[in-house]
């Protein structure tokens, strides 16, 4: 069945690669998410719908967004260089409308791209600069695992832009470790591929396994 996959986030560098990914699959469409027209010609290029939508505005327009799609993966981020407020508007705040405009536009499948670690621990154990973004992303989390959505959190280690390897490791808890963003973007894709995930939670970083199997393994 072909299915159109809305990316929150899209002009992301998880959500570009996972916008392409989705596009040249053959099987499913992307419609990408994001904030100004100006970034939509990447966008176009892939033959992906494009709808211009700050995750920072209201729920109903997310919701509009959402309209006639099958799944959401929230990839959207306030980036390492903006402060606090960014961080509750987008990486809390927006990732909560996304997740109530998904259920008013009738969208149950639902993808979170977390933090590697939001549990309580993680946010006390954080440096005080990056102590925000864990506790947005551990409430986040919370109000995802907390509705009826079909939901799959991905929790990766640190983003790199390598190329990537397709070779991961995945499970409820992996030892610290990097991954290239073009591997986390085939790991959701796989995600979408496969229903088993549907309400786990997992880590995820560079290893031996190829993707699909890692992530069928779950």
């Amino acid at each position: 069945m072909r299915v159109k996959i809305l990316v929150v986030g899209a002009n992301g560098q998880i959500g570009k690669h996972l916008v392409k990914t989705i596009q040249n699959s053959g099987s499913h469409t992307a419609r990408a998410m994001i904030r100004k027209q100006e970034q939509a010609a990447y966008f176009n290029e892939l033959g992906a719908e494009v709808s211009v939508t700050d995750v920072e505005g209201e729920i109903e327009d997310i919701a509009k967004a959402a309209e006639g799609v099958d799944a959401i993966v929230f990839t959207a981020g306030s980036g390492p260089h903006t402060g606090k407020d960014k961080t509750i508007m987008v990486d809390l705040d927006g990732a909560v409308k996304t997740i109530e405009a998904a259920k008013a536009a009738g969208v149950n499948r639902f993808i979170m791209v977390s933090s590697f670690d939001t549990r309580r621990e993680a946010i006390q154990e954080a440096p005080p600069s990056f102590a925000p973004y864990v506790a947005a992303k551990h409430y986040a989390d919370e109000w995802l695992k907390r509705t009826d959505l079909n939901y799959t959190i991905v929790h990766p280690g640190a983003l790199v832009n390598e190329p990537g390897t397709g070779l991961v490791q995945a499970a409820q808890e992996v030892d610290r470790g990097a991954v290239p963003r073009e591997d986390v973007a085939h790991v959701i894709f796989e995600c979408l591929e496969n229903d088993s995930t549907i309400g786990k939670q997992f880590q995820v970083v560079t290893g031996s396994t190829p993707i699909k199997e890692a992530i069928q393994s779950l």
